[in-house]
C-alpha cells in the first residue's frame, strides 16, 4: 500500500494544474497595515518577503488603470479592492500555485507628488525566494513608457 500512496502523490505533484489550483492554501491572515497612512503605502518589514518602491510618471493615475488590467492577467492574481477604472488605489492576493502562500500587491496613484506607489509582500515566512521582487519587476515592464 505505501507503493500506491508514493505514486499517488508523484502524480498529484506531476499532473498539470489550472493557474488557480494549489494542493494547499496557507494565506495566513489579512494584514491590518493594508491600505494607505497618511497617503502612503506602509514601509516593508523586511527586504526578505517584501518590495515597496516608488515609480516617478508623468500620469500615475493612468498607469494604474494600465496596470489594473496587467495585474487582472497574472495566474493566480485576484483583484479584491479598486477594481473600478477610477479607482486611485489597487489592492490584490497572489496566490502560489503549489503550496498556495499568499502575497497581498497594492497599487496606489499619488498624482501630487508624481508617483505609483507599488508594494508586494509575503503574508507568512520570512524569504519568498524573490517572488515579489519579480512581480513588481513584471509590472515595471508592463508600463508604456
Amino acid at each position: 500500500m505505501p507503493f500506491l500512496a508514493s505514486l499517488l502523490l508523484l502524480t498529484l505533484f506531476w499532473l498539470p494544474m489550472p493557474a488557480s489550483a494549489s494542493l494547499l492554501h496557507v494565506a495566513g491572515s489579512v494584514p491590518d497595515t493594508l491600505g494607505l497612512n497618511d497617503g502612503a503605502l506602509p514601509a516593508c518589514p523586511s527586504a526578505n518577503h517584501c518590495v515597496r518602491e516608488d515609480w516617478p510618471l508623468a500620469d500615475p493615475t493612468a498607469g494604474l488603470a494600465q496596470l489594473r488590467a496587467v495585474v487582472a492577467a497574472m495566474p493566480g492574481t485576484r483583484i479584491e479592492t479598486g477594481a473600478e477604472p477610477a479607482a486611485t488605489y489597487l489592492h490584490a492576493t497572489a496566490e502560489s500555485r503549489l503550496f498556495g502562500f499568499v502575497d497581498d500587491l497594492e497599487l496606489a496613484s499619488d498624482p501630487d507628488q508624481g508617483v505609483l506607489q507599488v508594494r508586494s509582500a509575503s503574508r507568512l515566512g520570512d524569504s519568498d525566494l524573490g517572488v515579489n521582487r519579480k512581480r513588481i519587476e513584471q509590472l515595471r515592464e508592463a508600463l508604456i513608457p
